[in-house]
């Protein structure tokens, strides 16, 4: 790496964390720019040249401080698999740290559509994605009866995101095992001690 590549990723993840820590300390409402170009010790040309709103920003910081955590790999239980899932997010939603930050961003790209295509690319599509594909397997495999797997993952985590944003109650781990059980009660027959009805 270049002594050039080497600043620019300095600067880089200084942006990122100055926009992480103001997020923390002020909210989404509170960061600005000039604030995050101030706290990086960058100008905001800079900031400019790589992102091209706040919220695109805030959202590589909240990225990049989250890791992989989004990410579930399959264990090879389709249920369990799909409980790990809702368990992921709805510990990503009450998140001291995350979680408000999550409900900033999505709040804001209602209003930012370079943000609102980012995060469905970034965050939604993946996880998403991952939902759906469990569910299309656990069909298959005849665990649970066939069912759209799209109206499943909105049935699944609908009512998770409706907690933590209308509600403003992140769903505790007990809340998320209802859903899921209330879910796969519908699928009659596949579901353990349903007795094979179909």
């Amino acid at each position: 790496m270049t002594a050039v590549h080497r600043r620019s990723e300095q600067a880089r993840q200084a942006i990122l964390q100055a926009a992480f820590d103001i997020c923390q300390q002020k909210g989404y409402a509170g960061l600005t720019i000039e604030g995050v170009a101030s706290r990086a010790g960058v100008g905001k040309q800079t900031i400019y040249r790589w992102w091209s709103s706040k919220g695109t920003v805030v959202l590589d910081a909240f990225l990049d401080a989250l890791g992989p955590t989004i990410d579930v790999p399959p264990a090879g239980d389709h249920l369990a698999d799909l409980r790990r899932s809702l368990h992921s997010t709805a510990d990503l939603l009450s998140h001291p740290r995350y979680g408000p930050m999550l409900a900033d961003l999505v709040g804001a790209l209602q209003h930012d559509e370079a943000l609102a295509a980012d995060f469905q690319q970034r965050v939604y599509e993946p996880i998403r994605r991952q939902t759906t594909e469990r569910v299309e397997r656990a069909c298959a495999a005849g665990v649970i009866r066939h069912i759209d797997a799209n109206l499943a993952a909105d049935l699944l985590f609908g009512p998770l995101w409706f907690r933590a944003l209308l509600m403003r109650q992140p769903p505790s781990t007990d809340y998320v095992d209802e859903v899921i059980d209330a879910l796969l009660r519908g699928l009659a027959g596949s579901t353990p001690g349903a007795g094979g009805r179909e």
